[in-house]
């Protein structure tokens, strides 16, 4: 069963959204804690996220914003402004789909479910060894040991993980970051390399990638 988190301030508004998934086969959380709305996202794990523009204490927008730098769970925005300012600005931020109110809850459905089918290869569970990868919930986890991963670092080690034992040069890292929308230079990429690898000592790992020298990177 699919987890939704509903995060919407109208109370009532809220509540049918509950009954209207519940009823639809899926497993809906409203989000009670505002102000630490980006914490409560990775400690809930939804597999998606309704999120509403106007919030208190920071707008979807902004928290789409800063949860797009560590995650990538699908997220559809929805809002009363019909404003394509802010359709374009929820998808330049990263947003999977967009709905107005009041919205057909039908038509809510079937994007619903058109955003968990096109991002329901993502997430699925890889492993490495003794590490469990949830690739779109941007974690990797190693027993009772759990590290977060932004979505940089979780691209390219997706890309090194399907090129296991394989040298991959830093162009075809960059190329796959390119192709996922995100656009880092040289020095970006060493920095996520880095911070990856750090990660990765934190749940045992620290040699898991090694560098080959005017080569590139592999996947031990």
């Amino acid at each position: 069963m699919k987890k939704i988190l509903i995060i919407e301030d109208e109370q009532i508004v809220a509540k049918e959204l509950c009954e209207l998934l519940n009823s639809s086969g899926y497993e809906s959380i409203v989000l009670e804690n505002f102000q630490e709305a980006k914490k409560e996202i990775f400690n809930i794990s939804p597999d998606l996220v309704l999120l509403d523009i106007n919030i208190p204490y920071k707008n979807g927008e902004l928290l789409l914003q800063e949860l797009r730098r560590e995650s990538s769970v699908p997220v559809i925005m929805v809002t009363s402004r019909n404003n394509e300012t802010d359709e374009v600005l929820s998808m330049s931020y990263g947003a999977d789909d967009y709905i107005t109110k009041p919205y057909n809850p039908n038509i809510l459905l079937l994007r619903i479910g058109a955003v968990l089918k096109r991002t329901g290869i993502s997430l699925e569970v890889q492993k490495y060894k003794e590490l469990e990868i949830y690739l779109q919930k941007g974690i990797i986890k190693r027993g009772e040991k759990e590290v977060n991963l932004t979505k940089n670092e979780m691209i390219i080690l997706n890309y090194l993980l399907a090129h296991q034992n394989k040298i991959v040069t830093r162009d075809e890292l960059m190329t796959d970051l390119w192709n996922n929308d995100e656009y880092i230079n040289d020095n970006a990429l060493t920095v996520n390399i880095s911070r990856l690898r750090s990660k990765l000592k934190e749940v045992g790992y620290q040699d898991a990638i090694e560098t080959r020298k005017k080569m590139g990177y592999i996947l031990l």
